[in-house]
């Protein structure tokens, strides 16, 4: 038997009208949860990690600038004459997007700043990502579990260049029309399918009407949204994997030694995210970039002096004009301009080298264990040669993209520095790959000398028989374990030619070449013995001495 009873009055004041709205959206998104597990989620501390944060921050700056300009922007190629506030170019017939660009820099209030705010921006937004990943190749930070993480980052890097290719494009000034049609010159080279993907891309002979339009859709809609949803995903797994951090005493891949996300990490990254916008803001009011007023609006008979891209674009532009214009007529009618088809398979090639790097080192290490220590270069030489191999490339393909330059302000001779560029980009990366694997292990015996016999305090002794010595101090104990916390790996082995029976065993080409390259990573000639943590504590039980 049961009765029925009234529910009780509270005796509590009234809730506060926020405490009713988190009330209300914690019974429906279960927002306390959520905030219990993230809110004090901690990150590690470094300055290296402010390098993805100039990209993130570079981008949101970059999304709100591009909205208002967008407010103003018109995105036609019809022909109108030119009637604004910018007296030079007053009766002069333009497109519709070049008018109404120069409308934004000469009669929009704030618009000019905002332009320049938002190309400095990108370009900004586009180094953030490049040395970003940088950092994270360097340290090995891209090991499982974070390989789709560092896709991530790779496909952000490719989906800035083309945004910021088809920005880059949108005014139709005569630096901008001159981009596109080395791009549809590019198209053309294509073999067979070239003229098609032109047709389909500018909608009919260049420059056609459509180009402007599709771009801008490209630019405001398509990668910006693919660029925002890989951004979402990138941090989601940062989240979820936990950041990597540095080699420390009490720092291990169990656990993360750093700062809670509220309020000192969000305090900190806050008032980051201002500082770049104040650098950002302060270079857009103080230097002039991409002034299309001067240039005037493109015309298919003229061409602009000067005519660089975006650094970005810098290394595709050099290989093209590194690569000698052969040309070679098949059977058919058709013609291969190698002078274009080659740089416009190299130029991917470059950066799917990039992309596909943690993929190659799995395999060849066989290593299926989760990182959460970043190494440090130097106990890695043959990924930092690698790395340092590539950038080699990317530089010199940069200066060859800028060989006029380099001529008319150096008075040198601009086919001495083509020549010296074809020649340079194929023999620089191999000495440096070799130079910097020297240097790593160099440092490896630095760092052994150190382990073992401590730091050279530049006191001299002399012994009772007369010799006379320097005096080593012991390294401090965070400074030790940071040389001692890596890991000693061993290469790779073929195994022998018979089994236990005598019989020959077939051994895969593919495995005699991943074992190859293992022994370049983890051989004689590519890393030095040093003790690791465990080693040291051994090697050192019961001997304080240091001489």
């Amino acid at each position: 038997m049961s009765t029925a009873t009234e529910p009780r009055k509270s005796t509590r004041g009234k809730a506060p009208a926020g405490e009713k709205l988190a009330d209300w959206a914690d019974g429906r998104v279960g927002l306390y949860t959520l905030a219990k597990a993230n809110m004090r989620k901690v990150f590690p501390d470094h300055w290296s990690f402010l390098l993805g944060e100039i990209a993130l921050f570079s981008f949101i700056i970059v999304l709100l600038s591009g909205v208002y300009l967008t407010l103003f922007f018109v995105p036609s190629m019809g022909e109108v004459e030119y009637t604004g506030s910018f007296a030079p170019m007053q009766g002069v017939m333009m497109s519709e997007a070049y008018a109404s660009t120069l409308d934004i820099s000469f009669d929009v209030r704030g618009g000019l700043l905002v332009r320049q705010i938002h190309h400095w921006g990108a370009l900004l937004f586009v180094v953030g990502i490049f040395v970003h990943m940088m950092r994270v190749f360097f340290t090995g930070a891209f090991r499982k579990p974070r390989e789709i993480n560092w896709v991530f980052g790779f496909l952000l890097l490719v989906l800035a260049i083309f945004t910021g290719l088809t920005g880059y494009s949108l005014p139709d000034d005569l630096l901008s029309g001159v981009g596109i049609r080395f791009m549809e010159g590019a198209i053309l080279a294509v073999p067979v399918v070239g003229t098609y993907l032109q047709m389909f891309l500018f909608g009919g002979e260049f420059p056609g009407h459509d180009i402007i339009p599709r771009f801008f859709i490209a630019h405001v809609l398509l990668l910006p949204g693919l660029m925002v949803a890989l951004v979402v995903g990138h941090l989601i797994l940062i989240v979820y994997h936990k950041h990597t951090q540095y080699a420390a005493p009490g720092r291990h891949n169990d656990n993360v030694v750093g700062m809670p996300f509220l309020p000192v990490y969000m305090a900190k990254a806050g008032g980051f995210m201002f500082m770049i916008f104040g650098v950002i803001a302060m270079i857009a009011a103080t230097v002039t970039i991409n002034p299309v007023w001067v240039l005037g609006p493109y015309r298919p008979d003229q061409i602009s002096t000067n005519a660089q891209p975006d650094w970005y674009l810098g290394f595709s532009e050099g290989l093209v004009r590194m690569m000698p214009g052969w040309e070679w007529v098949i059977p058919g009618g058709y013609t291969l301009n190698f002078g274009l088809l080659v740089p416009l398979a190299v130029f991917p090639a470059m950066l799917a080298v990039i992309g596909i790097y943690p993929f190659f080192e799995s395999w060849v290490t066989k290593d299926q264990r989760e990182h959460h220590i970043a190494q440090r270069p130097r106990n890695n030489p043959t990924r930092t040669g690698i790395g340092m191999a590539w950038l080699t490339a990317f530089f010199i393909a940069m200066v060859a993209g800028g060989n006029d330059l380099w001529a008319i302000n150096f008075h040198l001779s601009i086919n001495a520095i083509t020549w010296f560029c074809r020649i340079g980009f194929f023999v620089l990366p191999v000495l440096v790959f070799f130079a910097t694997r020297r240097v790593c292990l160099g440092l490896q015996r630095r760092d052994l000398e150190k382990v073992l016999h401590g730091r050279e305090s530049g006191i001299i002794k002399r012994l009772p028989h007369g010799e006379f010595i320097e005096v080593h101090e012991p390294l401090p104990q965070d400074r030790l374990y940071t040389l001692v916390a890596h890991e000693q790996h061993k290469p790779a082995e073929i195994g022998p030619a018979t089994d236990e029976n005598g019989v020959r065993r077939p051994i895969n080409p593919v495995e005699r070449v991943r074992v190859r390259l293992n022994k370049s990573y983890y051989g004689e000639q590519a890393q030095i013995y040093k003790p690791t943590v465990e080693e040291y504590r051994e090697l050192t039980e019961g001997h304080g001495d240091h001489h």
